[in-house]
């Protein structure tokens, strides 16, 4: 039974003023960096104003971009057909530079400033689990605020799972809320030196027990960092509500990447399971790196089938079978022992010749006279050496081992591009073409095993669209290759299974 899922047009999306936000989101691997950028640059030459966000630390999208570098501001991207009104621009996420930028707009100079050297706050915003994406969410939210660009396109974080994009805003929110912190908080919210001494008595167990794990400049560390802080986790917590709400909106779209592979393709039925549970409005699936033939009439079984009657072909029938070309050196030919039976043959140099028999085939055997040379090459010669001698720029084609001078065999025809036969070898072109059906057997092989891969899917999930993207022979690396990619997404076939 052959599966059918919806088709997902691309351009209807992304040419429409209504969408505002495009995520692109999957597990690790899929594309989702290309085909972030891909979006952007089809947008863009179709006339929207659209700017692309990337979380990718290996600097792909620059690089196909044309920029040298992707930093926390957006740069513009040369090269882009702007006839159409559109224009385009890439950033990269900074995820330490964008906590920063949130402790400046949210708390006075001081502060803000206490907090920026705290060694506990370097190592929160540099490494913490969850704060890229949450970061991530928080730059989004920045640029739409700008409201400088009718469309913003999402490159979620490399992460093991796609689901942590969702999850991080609740987990920061959970630790912040958490008991840990309320409790570190605690002496900074009753108030001053009074406070400490209040929660002293009741604290002084709990905080040898945490100098003692964490070590005592650490807990010190800690516990500034909270009270600078406390003001800012209410804002944290509201912008990750706004921003959660703003992904739910009409005008955000969620494009699920996947790979047509066991792994990835059960990550991205996760995550489509996971955004209908949130609310959150699924555009498609993209489907990367799909394989084809350009023969698909041929299956991996007839390919195969003709590539071992090709080898049939050029083994011999029974290698034990004696050969029946002659050789000339064996007494034991019957062939060769007629030949010699029969008594010399003319015109062999290797027959001895009869007294005051004239040999043709020799050369200046005359007294006086001219003799042309074989192969074309005519040249006075005699026999006492005297006017007819020939000169020096005359090529000598007369043995060093003869005294006669008879002429040396003629030289073969040689091919201009040495070691190539001008008389290829039919054997050879049998096991070529056999090596060519096999890589054939192999393709459509992977042909088969992507498209039950991909049936998996669709019987789970009948109703979500899908856009299959044909593989490249090699990475894409310029605007070229980011139109090609945007060509492959806004004309591919749903689906087939």
């Amino acid at each position: 039974m052959s599966l059918e899922s919806p088709v997902l047009d691309i351009d209807p999306l992304i040419d429409d003023p209504r969408t505002r936000i495009v995520v692109c989101c999957g597990s690790g691997g899929v594309g989702k960096t290309t085909t972030a950028a891909a979006l952007g640059v089809r947008a863009a030459e179709r006339g929207r104003k659209a700017v692309v966000l990337t979380i990718d630390p290996a600097r792909r999208l620059a690089q196909s971009m044309g920029l040298s570098e992707l930093d926390n501001t957006p740069r513009k991207v040369a090269g882009i057909d702007e006839s159409a009104g559109g224009e385009l621009h890439a950033m990269m996420l900074d995820m330490k530079r964008t906590f920063d930028e949130v402790v400046l707009q949210h708390t006075d100079q001081e502060r803000a400033r206490a907090i920026l050297d705290n060694p506990f706050y370097q190592s929160l915003s540099a490494g913490f689990a969850g704060t890229q994406e949450y970061m991530a969410m928080e730059k989004l939210g920045q640029l739409r605020a700008l409201d400088e660009w009718d469309l913003i396109i999402v490159d979620t974080p490399p992460s093991r799972s796609a689901l942590d994009f969702l999850d991080a805003p609740k987990r920061l929110g959970s630790f912040l809320d958490g008991r840990f912190i309320r409790l570190l908080t605690a002496p900074a919210k009753v108030g001053g030196r009074a406070g400490v001494k209040f929660l002293n008595v009741g604290m002084s167990m709990m905080t040898g027990t945490l100098s003692k794990v964490m070590g005592a400049h650490l807990l010190r560390d800690v516990q500034t960092f909270v009270a600078a802080m406390d003001s800012m986790f209410g804002g944290f917590r509201s912008r990750a509500d706004a921003t959660y709400k703003l992904l739910q909106a009409n005008g955000t779209a969620f494009l699920v990447v996947a790979a047509p592979e066991r792994d990835a393709l059960r990550e991205a039925s996760y995550f489509v399971e996971r955004l209908a549970a949130e609310d959150m409005p699924l555009a498609g699936l993209v489907l990367n790196r799909v394989h084809g033939s350009g023969a698909a009439q041929l299956t991996a079984e007839r390919a195969l089938a003709a590539a071992e009657a090709l080898d049939d072909l050029s083994e011999p029938d029974d290698p034990g079978a004696p050969n029946d070309v002659n050789d000339p050196d064996d007494p034991d030919d019957p062939e060769t022992a007629d030949a010699a039976d029969a008594g010399p043959v003319a015109g062999d140099p290797s027959t001895p010749r009869l007294t005051g028999e004239f040999d043709e085939s020799a050369e200046n055997l005359q007294s006086v006279g001219i003799v042309d040379q074989p192969g074309g090459k005519a040249g006075l010669r005699t026999a006492d050496g005297g006017e007819g001698t020939p000169s020096t720029d005359s090529a000598d084609t007369s043995s060093p081992e003869s005294p006669t001078g008879s002429p040396a065999a003629p030289v073969p025809a040689q091919d201009p591009e040495a070691g190539r036969s001008t008389n290829p070898d039919p054997l050879d072109a049998d096991r070529l073409a056999a090596g060519m059906l096999r890589l054939h057997a192999e393709r459509m092989q992977l042909v088969a095993r992507e498209r039950r891969t991909r049936e998996r899917f669709v019987s789970v999930h009948p109703d979500v669209p899908m856009v299959d993207v044909a593989a490249l022979p090699g990475d894409v690396h310029d605007l070229e290759g980011l139109r090609a990619i945007g060509e492959r997404l806004a004309q591919g076939q749903p689906t087939a299974a």
